[in-house]
């Protein structure tokens, strides 16, 4: 589970300060997609990253799979990130020296286990990338890509998976594909999902569409 309640995050300003987060709160269960949209500055990156541990919120509670990250230090932080929280970027952020499964196996070299080459092919499989392990980035569509970086974001088992903005250089055809691939994966691993989108017809398809207005959260709808 992802629960956020009363979250705040103000940073300083000048001779001010702004209020980025304000008493905000949201849960998003295991197995549940939930979307997030909002204006350009309304709060909606600060929101995922307090929700990753990137940020320490100012006042409030963050609970990520039984883990409470509000007062943490940065270290411990980062721990749990690692061992709960499943990331998916904008921009895939892949290394381009890199194999598609190679992608995935890093994930296991920087958590310091071994190398789980049948989970990394069981992940690629699942994003219908099966026979194409062994390419680099360079030999891979923009919506392969993405979903090299769905199945990176995979390999740790997270309990968590936080999106941000994973469709906006797609289009409408690739967008449906990878919002079908995300449901999928949270029912597959019983995530608690959450994508930050601009799109509305990606927040259409999601079990819950929260709405960030001026640091404020708001759960617009909630499927039956």
């Amino acid at each position: 589970m992802l629960s956020l309640n009363d979250v705040s995050v103000i940073f300083p300003d000048g001779d001010h300060t702004l209020t980025a987060l304000d008493s905000a709160s949201l849960t998003v269960n295991p197995g549940q997609l939930a979307a997030i949209t909002g204006e350009s500055g309304s709060g909606k990156s600060t929101l995922l990253n307090v929700a990753a541990g990137l940020i320490a919120p100012t006042s409030g509670s963050i609970q990520v799979a039984g883990h409470e990250l509000a007062g943490l230090d940065d270290e411990t932080r980062a721990r749990v990130r690692r061992e709960n929280i499943g990331m998916v970027f904008q921009q895939p952020n892949l290394l381009g020296s890199l194999t598609a499964r190679e992608q995935l196996l890093i994930v296991d070299h920087l958590r310091g286990v071994r190398p789980r080459k049948d989970r990394a092919d069981e992940l690629l499989s699942f994003v219908g990338l099966a026979d194409l392990g062994h390419r680099r980035m360079e030999r891979l569509s923009g919506g392969q890509r993405q979903r090299v970086n769905i199945a990176r974001a995979l390999m740790a088992d997270p309990a968590v998976l936080l999106c941000d903005e994973p469709t906006s250089a797609l289009d409408s055809q690739l967008t449906s594909e990878v919002v079908d691939l995300l449901r999928r994966a949270t029912a597959e691993w019983d995530t608690a999902t959450v994508v930050v989108t601009h799109d509305l017809s990606v927040a259409a398809a999601a079990d819950a569409h929260w709405e960030v207005r001026d640091g404020h959260v708001g759960l617009l709808s909630r499927a039956a």
